[in-house]
C-alpha cells in the first residue's frame, strides 16, 4: 500500500452500492459526465460521471483555520439507468457542478431497482439505476482546494480502472 494511500484513510479502489453508507459526495467535483447507449441486447443506458472524490477530509490544526482533503480521480459508473430527469443548472456564472449529496431510494414502479437523487449546487438528477461501480483511478493527491487541477487528475476520463 503506497503512503497515499495510508495517509489518506484509503481502504480500497473499487467501491459499489454495497459501500453506499459508508461513502459520502459533498463537495465533489464533477468534471465531466458521459451518457454510455446500451448494447444491442437490449440492455439499459449507463451514466458515468467524471469526478474527484473525496476520501477524506483533513480537520485544521492549529494555527491552519480551513480542512485540507485527500482527493482521487475516479469514474462513477450507474448501471441500467432509465427515467433521468433534472436540470444541468447552466444558468449565470454557475459553470462548475459540485455534487452537495446523492440519495437512494427504492423505485416506486416496483422495477426492483433504485431510485438515485444527485443533488448538486446548482444541479440535481433523478434517475432510476440498478446499482453503481466507484473506480478511484489515480492515488489520493493531498490538497487544499477542493478540485484537482486538470494536469492533477489526467484530464477527463471515464476509465473503469483502479490503480494498482
Amino acid at each position: 500500500m503506497s503512503g497515499s494511500q495510508v495517509e489518506s484513510g484509503l481502504a480500497k479502489t473499487i467501491w459499489s452500492d454495497a459501500d453506499f453508507d459508508a461513502m459520502g459526495w459533498h463537495h465533489v467535483t464533477v468534471h465531466g459526465l458521459c451518457v454510455q447507449p446500451g448494447a444491442v441486447d437490449g440492455s439499459l443506458p449507463r451514466l458515468l460521471p467524471d469526478i474527484d472524490y473525496i476520501v477524506r477530509w483533513v480537520h485544521p490544526v492549529a494555527p491552519e483555520t480551513h480542512f485540507t482533503l485527500w482527493i482521487a480521480p475516479s469514474t462513477l459508473v450507474f448501471e441500467d439507468v432509465r427515467d433521468v430527469e433534472g436540470d444541468l443548472g447552466f444558468k449565470g456564472l454557475a459553470l462548475s457542478l459540485d455534487i452537495d449529496r446523492l440519495r437512494r431510494s427504492a423505485a416506486q414502479d416496483g422495477g426492483g431497482d433504485l431510485r438515485w437523487h444527485l443533488e448538486g449546487h446548482f444541479f440535481e438528477l433523478d434517475f432510476h439505476a440498478s446499482g453503481f461501480k466507484q473506480y478511484l483511478r489515480r492515488p489520493p493527491r493531498h490538497s487544499r482546494r477542493l478540485a484537482l487541477t486538470h494536469a492533477e487528475r489526467g484530464g477527463v476520463c471515464f476509465a473503469e480502472t483502479a490503480f494498482a
